[in-house]
């Protein structure tokens, strides 16, 4: 008999907008993809001198830059809106690859994963190295699909900056939304690459226009299009008034050339760029003390004769000050604007030196980093991603994790380069570093030097939060900012083909929990996607062929009234007598609450409570885990403890079971509610496909909010109950012909009307 091991799935109150594109033709592309899967694709990017393929460059001159010329970046993003295909051309334009890469070719250097290949699509983060212009560039290529939400928020948590790449046609999408909320909460200057300016109905003032309305950001108009979809031929640099165009029989868009705008040549380019130029001017003004100060002095009878690097230096302070953001423009796929948007990276993003952190001066330069990333390799074991905020990192070098209260040692240093990587010697602060040979280290660990270092920055640190004031535990205080896991909404069983197999699968759930935190508890994903590509996985990494269960919604139960009860515990183990006596509240809270309140009566004894309260806050929790109607955890619940008895030498277990029984009574005892997800939904989709679309919903217990115009396309914005929406892309796609798009974000927990609850449960007695 096969054990069946639960996966959760997608997520609680952080969940972000699930994104699934429903074009035909992907069916084909991924058919063509599976056919040549199997292939070695052959790696097209350079390593250092001495190894094969040396021929374009060596990653090793730009090892350990001065700190000032690094850049830490993330490129972020809806889906679909290319930032799998504007790094590509950043590696090529840099000197690393030898050719252009393409998503739908399956050759890209990021989307090194089979199941990314096989669907176009970013799963996990990579990483890549290379220089420009004398810069060190960290970039990560993150996922923009919300199942792998995770890997964009852990690893913005290490980055100084981000360049968010909207679709010129689409501007502000829903999973734009929700990444750049994320780059808000980690205070994370970025700046905006409108990509697909050559695509049919791309528009860069209704670009601007959505970033400035839907993300309430001031864009800086750095450059202007000239042309837009077909007609898209290059930019005009509004900062040096100056055009860039690309040669035209150019296949691979590293010639272009970069032009002085004259009135002999191009009267109204050069008229609409001095205009863009004096409002930039003006708007830098408004954001910059030190820049209106200059403006008003010397230029202030001609703002055309302010020099562009004045200008540069006052973009970039107002970019760190994150007052306003940078727009740049171009497209990716046809090889226009991706040098300027490099020029941008290193001129306006902040090197690690200008992001100040509170902790660094407990360290006194002693080593300081954050684990935020873990992967498997079959050979080399776990390799953790290091984001190295002070000191140095060598192979063979003993660190502590304070997080794991232990003490390993890396056996190798690696740069990381997409899905292969460059051995190194050191690495110094602000790098991103790549370690082999820690086993015990985790996404989300703080390591340091030694366990006498920790010691010493917890001094230096409780020495500093005397002077303001006393609050968490020295050790509290060292550990850096982790990463918040969602709560699952989704779950379903997975089998091993035999139980002889069952210890492979354990081992193989445990690799990748640790490589995803997401996948709590044995195993939980963030949506339909991720057990997918989570099933696929331990198929073709791990050799197990298991069974998946049906996909289930995840329900939450509370109670509708106050229920007080009682109940006594005696029990005699050997010569031993156990006995607990409670009596307790339980009654629904006015504010949602996802654990339940737990609150004392005045005749409660405090010496009592000293030696037991852990016991019965562990009993009380445990008891809401499951409720009584679905077997769900139960949330928006207070519970009040009324007395408390405990009879001499009564251990602290049966504390904890008295609790939990009484508990459980008090909430069979209630009338009791089922909480079901309620999703924001976002559907575009043509016109011509509007009603079909909007009649389907109401079949689904949609509740419609508003109908919005993008472009040529309707954007209907409303609730539907998860449980309704499973498997919508395959309706989405026959009502639509394959032109819809539909995005999803938790919205709350919403109780279920009587007739839909009674419905749910006589399913769920009659499956088991």
């Amino acid at each position: 008999m096969f054990t069946n091991l639960r996966i959760f799935a997608v997520n609680h109150q952080k969940i972000s907008s699930l994104h699934i594109n429903t074009m035909c033709c992907c069916k084909i592309r991924l058919s063509l993809k599976r056919s040549k899967l199997h292939e070695p694709v052959g790696r097209k990017y350079s390593s250092l001198p001495g190894l094969i393929g040396n021929d374009i460059k060596s990653l090793h001159s730009i090892i350990n830059p001065p700190m000032a010329k690094i850049r830490n970046i993330g490129i972020m993003a809806h889906i679909d809106a290319g930032k799998t295909t504007t790094t590509e051309r950043i590696l090529y334009y840099s000197g690393y690859t030898r050719s252009l890469g393409d998503v739908d070719d399956g050759d890209t250097v990021t989307d090194f994963m089979a199941q990314e290949r096989e669907r176009g699509i970013t799963i996990q983060s990579a990483a890549v190295t290379f220089d420009w212009k004398g810069y060190r560039v960290n970039l990560i290529d993150t996922p923009g699909h919300v199942d792998f939400t995770l890997e964009v928020e852990r690893c913005l948590r290490v980055l100084d900056g981000a360049v968010a790449v909207f679709d010129a046609s689409a501007g502000v999408e829903a999973q734009t939304l929700t990444v750049w909320r994320q780059a808000d909460k980690h205070k994370i200057p970025r700046i905006c690459f409108l990509n697909k300016m050559d695509k049919t109905g791309a528009s860069f003032n209704y670009a601007v226009e959505s970033i400035r309305e839907k993300l309430k950001a001031k864009p800086l108009l750095l450059q202007l299009p000239i042309g837009e979809g077909k007609t898209f031929k290059g930019v005009v640099d509004v900062v040096s008034k100056e055009k860039l165009l690309w040669e035209v029989n150019s296949d691979d868009g590293k010639d272009f050339e970069r032009k002085p705008l004259l009135d002999v040549s191009d009267p109204e380019l050069l008229k609409e760029t001095i205009e863009a130029r004096s409002a930039l001017i003006e708007q830098v003004a408004d954001l910059d003390d030190e820049f209106a100060d200059l403006v008003l002095g010397e230029f202030s009878e001609n703002f055309d004769l302010l020099p562009a690097e004045k200008l540069q230096t006052a973009i970039h302070r107002v970019t760190l000050a994150q007052t306003a953001v940078p727009v740049l423009c171009g497209s990716a796929l046809k090889n226009k604007g991706v040098q300027p948007l490099l020029d941008a990276i290193t001129m306006y993003l902040p090197s690690p030196e200008e992001h100040k952190y509170e902790f660094l001066p407990w360290y006194k330069g002693d080593l300081c980093a954050l684990a935020f990333k873990v992967l498997h390799d079959r050979q080399r074991g776990p390799l953790v991603f290091m984001r190295i905020y002070s000191g140095t990192l060598k192979p063979q070098l003993t660190i502590h994790n304070i997080n794991g209260n232990c003490t390993e040692r890396i056996s190798r240093l690696l740069l990381p380069f997409a899905d292969q990587h460059v051995e190194i010697p050191s690495l110094t602060a602000g790098n991103i570093a790549l370690t082999v040979g820690l086993k015990h280290t985790a996404t989300g660990d703080t390591i340091v030097l030694s366990k006498s270092s920790a010691l010493a920055a917890a001094r230096r640190a409780g020495r500093e939060g005397e002077k303001k004031h006393r609050q968490n535990s020295e050790t509290e205080r060292l550990l850096l900012a982790g990463v918040e896991i969602p709560e699952p909404v989704f779950f379903c069983t997975i089998e091993p083909p035999s139980v002889a197999k069952q210890p492979d699968l354990d081992h193989a759930l445990k690799c990748l929990q640790r490589e995803d935190p997401s996948l709590k508890t044995i195993l939980c994903g963030m949506g339909e996607l991720h057990i997918e590509i989570i099933h696929d996985r331990i198929k073709r990494e791990y050799g197990l062929e298991t069974y998946l269960g049906p996909l289930q919604v995840a329900y939450r139960e509370t109670i509708l009234n106050s229920v007080r009860t009682t109940d006594t515990l005696d029990r005699t183990l050997g010569d031993k007598r156990h006995l607990v006596s409670v009596e307790l509240e339980v009654r629904p809270t006015e504010a949602p609450s996802v654990v339940p309140v737990i609150e004392y009566a005045p005749g409660v004894s405090e010496d009592l409570l000293k030696v037991s309260q852990e016991a019965v806050e562990n009993g009380i929790h445990s008891a809401c885990l499951q409720g009584p109607l679905l077997g769900s955890p139960v949330q928006d619940v207070a519970i009040t403890l009324h007395s408390l008895m405990i009879y001499p030498g009564t251990s602290t277990t049966m504390v904890s079971a008295c609790l939990s029984r009484c508990v459980q009574k008090a909430l069979k005892k209630a009338d009791r509610q089922v909480l079901e997800p309620l999703m924001n939904l976002e559907v575009t989709v043509t016109r011509d496909h509007l009603s079909p679309v909007l009649a389907d919903l109401a079949q689904r217990r949609g509740n419609i909010q508003e109908i919005q115009t993008r472009q040529d396309n309707r954007v209907v914005i409303g609730f539907v109950p998860l449980a309704e929406i499973m498997g919508y892309s395959t309706v989405l796609r026959t009502l639509t012909s394959g032109s819809a798009t539909f995005a999803l974000e938790l919205s709350s927990y919403q109780a279920m009307s009587p007739q839909d609850q009674s419905t749910l449960l006589i399913q769920r007695r009659g499956s088991t």
